[in-house]
């Protein structure tokens, strides 16, 4: 599948599409890229419009000096379905791309129709220690050192990083992808940009916990890995419990990310809960009755 690109405010936007009907967007995690999704994309397509991005500063996108909280991460998301002339989409986050995908739901609550979590951020304070190191100042010189030795010191590291939830399979394969990617100065400042705007010493900075009511109002799955201690599958049950009428799905043996691991049956997942739920209809006076009950 080739990747594309088109240019939004002057900054190169790459990603990967397939398919037509309603619009699946994908967005991946820290240090991912749109091919973090390849596994799943060809099979979703036969019923959607699939569009993958890589977010700012991730893969092929342009990257440089600027805003990498998750506000502007979901502005540039919407500014893409424009360009490429969608209305709507449901959304499908993982890791960081969660965050991204509940800060997007919150901003632009009328183009959603439905929203997908996957071993999402966002959704407690708990997160592993070695994202919490890398929030760390001075940890660009580590990486930059580390990083620069290419893929075969990545798979290492990714191997290392099998300690604290990620088997050494398909996962590690691309964790080790990501971690080679930081070689390059512009991809590493993307990375600590957005890592910082979530994550310090202390755990994630930026929760989504006291607004999932508002989800509510959408179709919400929520899809995690038992294995995950990246960010452990409590945030999973915590927030099935704190978003009325969502589905939850646990993949048992199966780390941080479950459309790697276990595609086959994320995409059953995925598709079946498509299949079972209409999109979301946005209505103001609802919306606000929300916010004055909330």
């Amino acid at each position: 599948m080739r990747v594309k690109t088109v240019t939004v405010h002057g900054r190169r936007v790459a990603y990967l599409q397939a398919g037509e009907g309603p619009v699946l967007l994908l967005v991946h995690g820290i240090a991912g890229t749109c091919e973090n999704w390849e596994a799943v994309i060809e099979p979703l397509a036969r019923k959607h419009t699939v569009i993958a991005p890589d977010l700012p500063g991730h893969g092929a996108s342009g990257g440089g000096a600027g805003d990498y909280s998750l506000g502007a991460l979901a502005s540039g998301l919407r500014d893409l379905l424009l360009v490429l002339g969608h209305e709507r989409a449901t959304l499908v986050g993982h890791s960081l791309g969660g965050g991204v995908a509940m800060q997007f739901s919150y901003q632009f609550p009328e183009l959603m129709e439905r929203l997908v979590l996957v071993s999402s951020g966002g959704l407690g304070p708990e997160v592993s220690p070695v994202l919490r190191a890398a929030a760390l100042p001075g940890a660009d010189l580590f990486i930059a050192a580390t990083a620069g030795a290419g893929r075969v010191l990545g798979t290492t590291i990714g191997r290392g990083l099998g300690i604290v939830g990620m088997r050494p399979s398909a996962d590690v394969a691309e964790v080790a992808r990501g971690y080679a990617s930081l070689a390059d100065g512009e991809r590493r400042a993307a990375f600590l940009s957005a890592l910082r705007a979530v994550v310090a010493v202390g755990g994630q900075r930026v929760q989504a916990i006291d607004r999932l009511y508002l989800a509510a109002a959408i179709p919400v799955l929520i899809v995690w890995g038992a294995r995950d201690r990246i960010l452990p599958a409590r945030h999973a049950a915590d927030a099935h419990a704190a978003i009325p009428g969502s589905r939850l799905e646990v993949f048992e043996d199966v780390g941080h990310m479950p459309q790697i691991e276990a595609p086959q049956r994320f995409v059953a997942v995925l598709e079946r809960f498509l299949s079972d739920t209409e999109p979301a209809h946005f209505d103001r006076q609802d919306w606000r009755k929300r916010f004055l009950g909330g």
